[in-house]
């Protein structure tokens, strides 16, 4: 099932336009009464008539039911009461006319049509969210248009009941990629981990591959990264090393292999229709509807990419690793965490740059990040850190070898060849010679993210931190009497503390790890 906004444009239509459509078939009927001598039907009837029209992809009323309905009630009426044929009614005024709200300029229209790419905006490092005045893509009533592979999931019973309006963009989070400003960017520069895509990227796999894995790739980038940005990630740590491979140890232990593990616990990939609805049904439970747009890929490294496009917050979701019992975790990594701490943000004074300067606030990952991958595996009955585990000791490794040294290191852990690829290319991502050693140590915030709050988290007020927005967890004492805690939102999982806290329990038991190891290493 694929989510169109055709029903809100239909809610309009019905709304306002049959309306008038039934008052002009109403005139005509008196009129035959007159002539023809002829009981009038009954309200009811001619409402289910009017209501018979049908709606096109685009939201229009067909014409050709519309031409039924009018010339088969004069038909009828002629033939009964042998009156001469009256003319077909016109079809109703205001069915012909553009709604008053979506009236425009060509130009106007034509821009809320535009699908654009979601990497609009984005910087090298985690930017707080700040409040846009602009929205192109936002009017009164006005919504995404959807492609094959791309879905506005913008209505809910609520919003039809006002007429399909959604949201104001200045109640949604806006990543901007200034500071402070209040105009859309004029960079198109697409987001860090888009940028470090790189463009000869099948290219290279297939040379890969065909030498045995002995070749080192040598890849392109269509805009390359500032220096600056590639050396903020180009050291890896070895911190957490030895929980990386426990974490991983434990689930070969019971699983045998990672594709073994990867079957039994992720289950099959959904197809397209399968993930819309699953979308729908978490916006439902998180209460936001309507705010956030959906897109499918199959170009992400990643899992998924929550960005902001044209102020609107915008999902990418992988469809490789959009799995029946991963997605929802997913989807509370990306909108019960990144995108509500984001509106929760935007209610604070910190909710700029330069607010966060004024206060003092500490990075806000790795607490960010660490947050929304315990809530990947939050209500998993096996809730297993492989992922982030992999990815950290995958990293950690890359900074002294070339890529095929380490393609071939990893198989200890991953015997896919195409999944040893990804690891592999996500930890060398910004190289184009990837015989040197060196890596892009990003990855390396899940894991730390995730032990760190797993070593607080009996300290830590995780409502709160959910309330104040991007801050880090260490920051959440001093800030807590300086909130502004009316209209916050907190996800469905966390509502219940002592619950929430059980499951963070379950989560440092089944991957095995040693409170005391963790106080050691995080005094």
């Amino acid at each position: 099932m694929v989510l169109d906004s055709g029903e809100v444009f239909m809610d309009q239509v019905e709304g306002k336009s049959v309306g008038s459509s039934r008052d002009l078939l109403e005139t005509g009927n008196r009129a035959a009464k007159t002539a023809a001598v002829k009981p009038r039907q009954p309200a009811a009837k001619r409402s289910n008539v009017a209501k018979k029209e049908k709606v096109s992809h685009n939201g229009l009323p067909a014409q050709t039911n519309s031409s039924q309905v009018v010339e088969r009630r004069p038909s009828s009426s002629s033939s009964k009461g042998g009156a001469t044929p009256r003319p077909p009614l016109r079809r109703p005024l205001s069915l012909e006319m553009t709604p008053q709200r979506l009236r425009g300029s060509q130009e106007q229209m034509a821009d809320r049509r535009i699908v654009q790419p979601p990497w609009r905006s984005g910087s090298a490092a985690p930017s707080p969210p700040t409040r846009s005045l602009t929205s192109p893509s936002l009017g009164a009533g006005g919504w995404m248009r959807r492609s094959e592979s791309t879905c506005s999931v913008n209505y809910s019973l609520g919003l039809r009941a006002g007429r399909g309006q959604m949201r104001p963009a200045t109640s949604l989070p806006h990543i901007a990629k200034g500071t402070g400003s209040t105009t859309l960017p004029s960079s198109s520069r697409p987001c860090l981990l888009v940028a470090l895509r790189p463009l000869n990227l099948e290219q290279e796999k297939q040379a890969f591959f065909q030498s045995d894995y002995k070749y080192e790739p040598q890849f392109e980038y269509a805009q390359p990264e500032p220096r600056s940005v590639l050396e903020k990630y180009r050291e890896g740590s070895g911190l957490f090393l030895e929980q990386a491979v426990g974490i991983m140890e434990c689930v070969l232990k019971k699983f045998g292999s990672y594709e073994n593990f990867e079957e039994v616990t992720g289950g099959s990939v959904l197809p397209k229709s399968q993930v819309w609805a699953a979308v729908r049904k978490y916006l439902q439970k998180e209460g936001c509807v309507g705010e956030v747009v959906v897109r499918l890929s199959d170009e992400l490294l990643s899992q998924a990419v929550m960005v902001v496009e044209s102020c609107r917050p915008t999902l990418t979701i992988n469809l490789a690793g959009a799995r029946q019992h991963w997605l929802e975790g997913m989807l509370r990594h990306e909108i019960g965490t990144h995108y509500l701490r984001g509106v929760n943000n935007n209610l604070q004074p910190w909710g700029t740059t330069e607010g966060r300067k004024q206060f003092g606030l500490k990075p806000a990952n790795p607490t960010e990040e660490g947050l929304a991958s315990l809530h990947s595996v939050l209500l998993r009955k096996q809730p297993y850190l492989w992922r982030a585990a992999l990815l950290y000791y995958t990293v950690y490794h890359a900074t002294s070898m070339s890529f095929s040294q380490l393609f071939s290191h990893i198989a200890r852990f991953v015997q896919d060849p195409d999944v040893r690829w990804e690891y592999c290319l996500r930890a060398k991502r910004g190289q184009t010679d990837t015989s040197q050693p060196g890596c892009f140590s990003k990855d390396q915030v899940y894991l730390d993210g995730i032990l760190r709050i797993l070593r607080h988290r009996r300290n830590i007020d995780f409502k709160m931190l959910t309330s104040l927005g991007k801050v880090s967890f260490e920051d959440v004492e001093r800030l807590r009497h300086l909130a502004v805690l009316p209209r916050t939102r907190i996800p469905h999982f966390m509502r219940d503390q002592e619950r929430y806290l059980q499951h963070l329990d379950h989560i440092v038991a089944m991957n095995e790890l040693d409170d005391s190891s963790l106080r050691d290493l995080l005094p």
